[in-house]
């Protein structure tokens, strides 16, 4: 694309174009020349248009070859000039572009964008304004502006964007008009945005929007692009430049009392950072919502506010919203509103689903299922709680209703995702209302949940799609679980407590579906794999698998000795345990593996796999291990006796660990009768010996009544089953110790032969 030839006849009637010695151009004679700018100098003139017949015309043909045989800039001016009067304003099609292009070349407005002097009357930003112009041109052809000496000019246009001058000069607006032009249009391309972050061109596009100069409204619009193709990126490069954008467009919104509110609504999603979002900036956002979603609105008014909402609980969960009563009042506020558009939405039949909208109300329900749990710190009172509970309870019967309705056709929606997302929240705090409306469901649950794990890579792409659908393009803040999975299995841990809706599940094929997801989710965390890299989501979710397993073992033993796949799972327990127990900060997840494998092997006892093979003598050494080391005996300050303690490690989280610790004890009191092995195995780990050692040593008074019975369980049973047990227990002061703790079982156990 050639400039306009209104330009070149002004430029060749004013004067000579002058270009300094070090540059190497030769100049041609004539007045320098003036108001260029009000000639026109902006390539948005030039539009193309497609006609063949053009690229055959022969006068066009020898212009051409005019403009290529050119040997100084008064030629190519002429040349130029030449061309443009033989192809009418946007009568060019793309191969004639392009061959204009190959006639003039980058060499020429390469000189010009890097020429440091101008000629006497001319302002000095003349020349780089005819080379942008000139570039801008060239870029109207989406191959050129991906062409290499249009990228490496990237960091000499930024320059320009924040370029000091005259704000009134016509050239130089031209000039910033025809930049915004060139460097929109490689943000146009695939690995455009990449190019520009690179060059610097957000920093500067964040200076020129700050400056609120001319054209400081296309910076904007250009920021807006590239943080939604490459938001990481931009951040990485620009944090500082784009945190003083965002505090701007916070302040503007916290202010604004006009329609320009609403545009900012939809504006601020994108230039909320990955990281912490800074305090000054959450207390306009916030301020700025409650006057809006306080006021009577339309829906395309409110809808925008609610989606910055809930991109702020996303990316801040509460911490945006100010403690007190005004807080209270606000979440309460967004809560109802959330769950008011979500019943809209979903129970009128027929009606189309904004899904964009319904999925941010689910984040904001989230937020409000967050804070109606909370016990300490709540924003919300009781009052508040009660009644924000049974409105979202309402929402949940829409959302329950829409599941049922969805076919296998929509499976893979990242609405329906959204969906079960939402009711997995619910249903992981609250299974006792609603319950024949979810008992219903479980059935779609469960093949909605087994076809996203068959088709493990379309489920994480889904939960892209989610936050996407919801939040903005990228996913700041807390990581949204890439399986439907992940999002049930709180609810149906505690649903596998009751009798009815675990039939259903045991029905529908979910605990072999759950072995299966355990094993592949175990493989995550085997030798090989860094851990530590790991979110903290499937540790979680391991845990909650062995939750549900465990109220499997206890409420269907049965289904535990007859599906294979219990099998493979006690299997994969056996071989896990010993090194999990030696990994640091991986305790509470040990005892988790620990009791669910003592208590399956009380019901697998006659299986081969625990005869005593290697791999279930490992994992009884390593279940001792855990059992043994989770108190010791701590001197006190004035005392001669010492008194039982939590071990370090156990302490800090004694809290989650102790109902398993019981557990296993008493799982593994049961084993020691059913596998003739184990007395022996404990007796060679010395821990009956250590155990009674570490009673003795400390003080009576200081060990609760549950340990004793305890301590005095798992004793006892490997006194009854081994004479060397009892003969070791003898000399450990078995007897004494018995007595002193009011052991009789014990007691009597040693003092027959």
């Amino acid at each position: 694309m050639v400039l306009p030839s209104h330009f070149l006849e002004v430029t060749l009637e004013q004067g000579p174009f002058f270009i300094p010695k070090d540059s190497q151009v030769q100049p041609f004679k004539g007045a320098p020349p003036r108001e260029l700018g009000k000639a026109g100098i902006m390539a948005s003139d030039c539009e193309p248009a497609l006609n063949q017949a053009e690229s055959r015309n022969p006068t066009l043909e020898r212009y051409l070859g005019a403009l290529r045989e050119a040997k100084n800039d008064s030629e190519q001016f002429a040349a130029l000039l030449l061309v443009t009067k033989a192809v009418k304003a946007g009568d060019i099609d793309a191969k004639t572009r392009r061959r204009i292009f190959d006639a003039v070349g980058f060499t020429f407005p390469n000189r010009l964008l890097t020429s440091k002097e101008a000629p006497d009357g001319c302002p000095d930003h003349v020349l780089r304004a005819l080379g942008v112009a000139l570039l801008a041109c060239f870029c109207s052809d989406p191959e050129l502006a991906t062409h290499p000496q249009v990228l490496n000019k990237i960091p000499i246009l930024s320059t320009f964007l924040t370029a000091r001058g005259d704000p009134d000069d016509a050239a130089r607006r031209s000039m910033i008009d025809d930049t915004y032009q060139c460097l929109t249009a490689v943000a146009g391309t695939p690995r455009g945005p990449r190019h520009l972050i690179a060059g610097g061109t957000v920093s500067a596009l964040c200076q020129a929007y700050l400056g609120h100069g001319y054209g400081f409204d296309q910076a904007l619009a250009l920021l807006v692009g590239l943080l939604a193709a490459a938001e990481t990126q931009c951040w990485k490069e620009a944090e500082p430049d784009l945190l003083a954008v965002l505090r701007g467009l916070s302040e503007d919104f916290q202010k604004a009392e006009d329609a320009s509110k609403f545009e900012l609504c939809q504006l601020l999603p994108l230039f909320l950072p990955p990281t912490t979002v800074p305090s000054e900036c959450l207390r306009d956002l916030q301020a700025g919502l409650a006057r809006i979603l306080g006021s009577k609105l339309s829906s395309w008014q409110r809808n925008p506010a609610l989606k910055l909402a809930a991109r702020l609980a996303h990316a801040c969960g509460s911490d945006w919203i100010p403690v007190g009563s005004s807080g209270s009042k606000f979440l309460a506020l967004l809560v109802n509103l959330a769950c008011v558009e979500v019943r809209l939405a979903l129970e009128e039949t027929g009606t189309e689903v904004k899904e964009d909208v319904v999925t941010a109300c689910y984040a904001l329900m989230e937020l409000g299922i967050q804070e109606c749990t909370r016990c300490e710190q709540s924003l919300l009172k009781e009052p508040q709680k009660v009644q924000l509970v049974s409105i979202m309870k309402e929402a949940i019967g829409a959302v329950i209703h829409y599941l049922l309705q969805v076919g296998p056709e929509k499976q893979k929606e990242p609405f329906v995702f959204a969906s079960v997302r939402i009711l997995g929240a619910w249903l992981a705090e609250e299974t006792s209302s609603l319950r024949k409306e979810v008992c219903q469901l479980l059935p779609f649950l469960v093949r909605y949940a087994k076809t996203l794990y068959e088709e493990a890579e379309e489920a994480n792409d889904l939960s892209q799609q989610v936050a996407n659908l919801a939040i903005s393009p990228t996913t700041p803040g807390p990581t949204w679980p890439g399986d439907a999975l992940r999002l049930l299995l709180p609810g149906w841990c505690h649903l596998t407590v009751e009798d009815g809706p675990r039939e259903i599940l045991i029905k529908e094929g979910a605990p072999s579906l759950l072995c299966k997801y355990f094993l592949q989710q175990w493989e995550l965390t085997s030798p090989g794999h860094d851990t530590s890299v790991l979110p903290d989501s499937v540790e979680i979710g391991l845990q909650t698998c062995c939750h549900i397993f465990l109220n499997l073992v206890v409420t269907a033993p049965g289904l535990i000795k007859r599906d294979a796949c219990f099998t493979s799972l006690m299997n994969t327990l056996m071989t896990s345990l010993p090194a999990l127990v030696q990994q640091q900060g991986r305790l509470l997840l040990a005892a988790n593996v620990a009791t669910l494998g003592l208590l399956m092997a009380r019901l697998l006892s006659t299986s081969p796999a625990l005869q005593g093979t290697p791999a279930s003598r490992g994992f009884f050494a390593a279940a001792i291990l855990f059992l043994s080391q989770s108190h010791v005996a701590r001197a006190t300050p004035g005392s001669d006796q010492a008194v039982l303690a939590l071990s370090p490690d156990y302490e800090g989280i004694w809290a989650d660990l102790q109902e398993l610790w019981f557990l296993g004890m008493q799982a593994f009191t049961g084993c020691v009768p059913l596998l003739p092995w184990l007395a022996p195995a404990a007796l060679r780990s010395r821990w009956p010996q250590e155990l009674l050692q570490l009673l003795g040593s400390v003080s009576p008074n200081s060990v609760k009544p549950e340990m004793v019975a305890a301590y005095q369980g798992v004793l006892v049973e490997l006194a009854r089953a081994n004479r060397l047990c009892r003969e070791a227990m003898r000399l450990q002061a078995g007897e004494e110790t018995a007595s002193h703790y009011r052991m009789a079982a014990l007691e009597q156990c040693l003092s027959e032969p």
